[in-house]
């Protein structure tokens, strides 16, 4: 195919796409989903390394470790305040809709976890398979551990998105009688969290109180979210969230010294993200602000053809961008492990500003790895219809045992 033939082709298919688009689709709330999965990705090929051991075996490592600097990146790449805003919106929409449709409650919730349960199943399952398969031909256990680490990783927010999704009826209730101040009680939960484990008290609370801040933590951008989508949350509250968000992050940071990084660093006491601290709360309310203020810029940018094309095929992606890409990651870095060695950016420590420059070189060769592996995975996305009760009952079987192994159990 020439160079030419190759630009009508994707012109042709770009004029497709966006006119099969609905004329009453929010493309402004698709393209910010869009930038918040992207944001997942880059954010973990970025802040994630390796090392290698004397036995050739990868370990986890980051550059947050020896380069404070990237903190301020960490705030840009934590998106996932944006992300709950959106679903929240989204999940609000969805079942106003099915509700008058006349779908009852449990349908419309078994559609919602089904979409987001069998990429996950789906990704599970293979590396269970896969695991026995690369140590016969010569992987480290520890190697396969780390990946196993990498690839359930982000899978933790499925299953709080999915007890969040299943919080949506009482979420829409709440927003039609306390508007957007239905959020503030989450807020003030993971304060009074944060208070008990980090204030004057915090040698005698035990460490499992800090688990009490994940549900509140990761709802409370979702119950902003269902609040905009009930028309509860304007322009108005969204200044008042900007505002107030970005002055609490402020005064996290400088007067009670919470950690810079959004993202766990290897060796801190302190984490931000597992589970949310207040600060987490402060940069979601923040971007949430921000991203109702867009709506309308980002809505009138995203009517242009080239730029609306490729936020459809990343949603159409979501799930299988969220489940594979660190899997991209490592189908790029263990094979230089075993065969290369120490490569720069790749399987190097990530102590150097060499790294940095090195590690962005290898972000396409990712992105193109995924995009391949995109082509096979997006079929777990849609309904198993070939997948009887036998093989779907193995595949749970493979996926809990993939876990148990990437949890350190076995």
């Amino acid at each position: 195919m020439t160079l030419t033939s190759l630009r009508r082709s994707v012109s042709r298919t770009v004029a497709s796409i966006d006119a099969r688009t609905p004329a009453h689709r929010d493309r402004a709330v698709d393209g910010l989903r869009a930038l918040a999965l992207l944001a997942v990705p880059v954010g973990h090929w970025l802040l994630g390394g390796f090392t290698l051991d004397s036995r050739g075996a990868l370990h986890n490592a980051s550059p947050l470790t020896d380069f404070g600097f990237f903190a301020p990146l960490s705030w840009v790449l934590q998106m996932l305040g944006i992300f709950f805003l959106v679903g929240g919106y989204a999940s609000a929409l969805s079942f106003r809709r099915a509700r008058e449709r006349g779908t009852s409650q449990a349908e419309w919730l078994r559609g919602r976890l089904a979409r987001l349960g069998r990429p996950v199943l789906g990704v599970t399952a293979i590396w269970a398979a896969l695991i026995p398969v690369l140590h016969a031909f010569g992987v480290p256990w520890q190697t396969l551990r780390t990946g196993s680490t990498l690839v359930i990783q982000p899978l933790w927010f499925v299953g709080v998105y999915a007890v969040i999704t299943a919080l949506t009826p009482w979420c829409v209730r709440a927003a039609r009688r306390f508007g957007a101040w239905s959020a503030a009680p989450l807020l003030g939960s993971v304060a009074l969290v944060d208070f008990l484990r980090y204030g004057p008290a915090a040698s005698a609370v035990p460490s499992w109180l800090s688990l009490l801040n994940l549900l509140p933590g990761w709802l409370f951008a979702y119950q902003l979210g269902v609040s905009w989508g009930e028309k509860r949350l304007g322009r108005r509250g969204a200044w008042f969230l900007l505002a107030g968000g970005t002055a609490l992050f402020a005064l996290l940071l400088l007067a009670f010294h919470y950690p810079a990084s959004m993202v766990g660093v290897p060796g801190e006491a302190r984490t931000n993200s597992h589970p949310p601290s207040l600060l987490v709360l402060a940069l979601g309310a923040a971007q949430s602000g921000a991203a109702i203020l867009l709506r309308d810029r980002i809505g009138s940018l995203l009517r242009r053809p080239a730029l609306w094309a490729p936020v459809v095929v990343i949603n159409l992606s979501a799930m299988t961008i969220l489940c594979w890409h660190q899997t991209a990651m490592l189908t790029v870095a263990v094979p230089s492990a075993s065969f290369a060695g120490a490569v720069p950016g790749l399987t190097t420590p990530p102590d150097t500003l060499g790294w940095i420059a090195a590690r962005l070189a290898w972000l396409p060769l990712f992105a193109a790895v995924l995009a391949l592996t995109g082509r096979y995975a997006r079929g777990f996305e849609s309904p198993w219809k070939r997948a009887r009760g036998g093989r779907r009952a193995l595949a749970g079987a493979l996926a809990a045992g993939f876990a148990v192994f990437a949890l350190g159990l076995a």
